[in-house]
């Protein structure tokens, strides 16, 4: 008996033991090389991770999830989930907590190149460039602030801890002259409640990174529309192209936010990372499930518009995936 029961133990160890080191047979298999046919054969699942809730990649991601999961019969179920964006979404794909990650192309680059949030060259490797990221640097009308400068002694929302948008949002502080560290009372919250800090007055300004439009940002125009405006802050962008180039000057349309005027702002493309390693079928079958149900994904968030052939395989420095080069011929 004494036996039997240590057995049972033994065997349900190594079961759990299997499944904690990705044992399952619905895990996703490693590259094995060899010809790539685009076709996903055995039950597979995997995690995106998206974004703050109330942001593009989060509609955007669960939109995917769906439409990863039809295209494939159910034999590739997706699953979305929040996260605090681009570098910890880089991490955890890294880490294989998620399969798949969306991310700022500036992030993905610093990860690639071991720099900035990442102290060396990261595993990653891009599905497909997707829309860009318009800066959204907002400011409470009556808090005198009228540029950059004078975000001095005011507090900021910089955006969630290890997210695209607190990268950008130092990175345009530092090209402006201001410490992100000292000279501004920095906020690291993530969009819900930095919306609701510009309402209730408790934060003076904020910076996001996201696609047109996005859903939190909307809110904040609909509820209170004359108590916040937009920031200019291409007067910084000599300086951002120094760091990296594929930064770039963009306009958020008027009619986006029911503005008066166009908005002009610093923008940047978003990607889709992967580990390098993630097998070359399941990366093409995800690579052509975006284009392919880009409709289905225009109709969860507009910013999907932004996705298409011709742009997709420009991910430099970032290396597109061997099967997303199939993918993407």
């Amino acid at each position: 008996m004494v036996r039997t029961v240590v057995a049972v133990v033994a065997v349900s160890a190594a079961a759990a033991l299997l499944t904690g080191c990705g044992g399952r047979q619905d895990t996703p298999t490693a590259d094995a090389g060899g010809e790539v046919t685009c076709e996903v054969k055995q039950d597979t699942r995997i995690g995106i991770a998206t974004g703050n809730a109330t942001g593009v990649y989060f509609a955007l991601g669960n939109a995917y999830a769906e439409q990863i999961s039809a295209a494939t019969g159910g034999t590739v179920k997706a699953t979305a989930a929040e996260t605090g964006a681009s570098v910890q979404n880089i991490q955890q794909v890294v880490g294989g907590t998620y399969q798949v990650g969306f991310s700022l192309a500036d992030s993905a680059a610093d990860a690639v190149q071991g720099k900035g949030s990442f102290t060396s060259p990261q595993p990653v490797r891009a599905l497909a460039r997707l829309y860009d990221n318009y800066t959204q640097v907002i400011v409470r009308a009556d808090a005198g602030i009228n540029s950059l400068a004078d975000l001095r002694g005011k507090r900021v929302s910089t955006g969630s801890p290890k997210s695209g948008t607190e990268v950008i949002a130092q990175r345009v502080l530092q090209a402006a002259g201001l410490d992100p560290d000292s000279d501004v009372s920095a906020q690291r919250l993530d969009l819900t409640k930095t919306v609701d800090g510009l309402k209730d007055g408790s934060i003076d300004a904020m910076f996001w990174s996201g696609g047109l439009p996005t859903p939190g940002i909307t809110d904040l125009f609909t509820t209170a529309r004359d108590k916040v405006r937009f920031l200019d802050i291409t007067g910084v962008l000599p300086k951002l192209k120094e760091i990296n180039p594929v930064y770039e000057t963009a306009a958020i349309p008027a009619a986006t936010y029911g503005l008066a005027a166009d908005v002009p702002t610093i923008v940047v493309p978003n990607l889709l990372v992967v580990r390098d390693d993630l097998d070359a079928n399941l990366a093409c079958v995800l690579t052509k499930t975006l284009l392919d149900r880009k409709p289905q994904l225009e109709q969860a968030n507009p910013a999907a518009k932004g996705i298409n052939a011709d742009t997709a395989s420009k991910t430099a420095p970032v290396q597109l995936h061997r099967g997303s080069e199939v993918a993407l011929g």
